[in-house]
């Protein structure tokens, strides 16, 4: 059976067919979100470190870190803050340093610049996932060595130099390409987690239909995990959560073990929960019954922030979890 192993320095989350749907925290990304770059660019990480705590608060078991800031005010006075290649290394070793002195959840390092991937490497304790390798040549030669360096699990996109696809069969190949490059680099299936790349809805209608079908090649032919961008399903849609809770199960009931997403949202984690539980991935039910206080706790005013932390402190768990730390060979 495949098993994904991702660890901190004290905590293993295991991503596989048998587990719990792992719940990737996407919140901590300055891209699209002025407010929070511009509060990096000043050393402010305030925000993060709100976003760390109520994540992990609500069910994230991994937190994605991503370092796609742009400092306007600084590329002002100094042009080399318009190339990202410069800004992103230290900003995400700051990131992963900081993030990691306050919590103990597992990371997934998140850049398109190898050396922010580098960076973050360098920084993390234990064994994060990293984010991403694609299809494209370059890339593929300048991500690889560094999962092999490292010894890290890594998140395949399907998309190569022609692009995306809208045709599943090619996504599925270059899946399947990237999982053949990475053996001849001694990366084992089980080290990848394939992204095969969530289409809206909106603007293509048999989306849903194609994911499920994808992900369901991925895990029988090449016997892969599998994630997303949950919410790119809803893009562009009104009641984009409704969509989003719904779509979640389905791709669970697929085959999919993770997803790339804001556990803050209350209605989608509760359809996750439900899911593990349906799918017996929930040994008797304990989780879903534990949630339960949640909801109580939000019935009587509470945000679904504020009633995660208090069923957690009280005993209540969002997942499934271990101790320990996997040497890197």
């Amino acid at each position: 059976m495949t098993r994904t192993v991702i660890e901190s320095k004290s905590k293993t989350v295991v991503i596989g067919f048998d587990e719990p749907f792992c719940v990737i925290g996407e919140r901590i990304n300055p891209t699209g979100r002025k407010k929070l770059a511009a509060e990096l660019e000043a050393g402010d990480f305030s925000t993060v470190e709100r976003d760390v705590a109520e994540q992990v608060a609500c069910g994230a078991m991994v937190l994605d870190v991503n370092s796609g800031a742009v400092f306007t005010n600084r590329m002002a006075t100094d042009p080399r803050y318009a190339d990202n290649n410069f800004v992103e290394p230290p900003l995400m070793r700051d990131l992963v340093t900081r993030i990691q002195g306050w919590t103990d959840v597992p990371l997934c390092i998140d850049s398109s610049v190898p050396g922010a991937l580098e960076a973050g490497l360098e920084a993390a304790e234990g064994r994060p996932l990293l984010n991403s390798v694609t299809g494209e040549e370059e890339r593929l030669e300048r991500v690889l060595p560094l999962v092999r360096k490292y010894n890290v699990p890594v998140v395949a996109i399907s998309n190569d130099d022609t692009g995306i696809s809208e045709d599943p069969d090619v996504r599925f190949a270059v899946a399947k390409k990237i999982v053949e490059r990475a053996a001849d680099f001694g990366i084992p299936a089980h080290d990848i987690v394939v992204d095969p790349l969530v289409m809206p809805v909106g603007a293509m209608a048999t989306a849903g239909r194609q994911v499920f079908a994808l992900v369901r090649r991925l895990r029988d032919e090449l016997g892969v995990n599998t994630t997303c961008g949950a919410s790119n399903i809803s893009f562009g849609l009104p009641h984009r959560h409704g969509i989003n809770a719904a779509f979640l199960p389905m791709a669970i009931a697929a085959g999919m073990t993770s997803a790339i997403m804001n556990p803050v949202r209350a209605q989608e984690m509760e359809a996750i929960r439900a899911a593990n539980f349906l799918m017996d991935h929930d040994p008797n039910g304990m989780a879903w019954i534990g949630f339960s206080r949640v909801v109580e706790a939000m019935a009587g005013g509470a945000t679904f922030a504020e009633a995660s932390a208090a069923a957690q402190a009280a005993g209540g768990r969002s997942g499934r979890g271990g101790e320990g730390r996997r040497r890197r060979g």
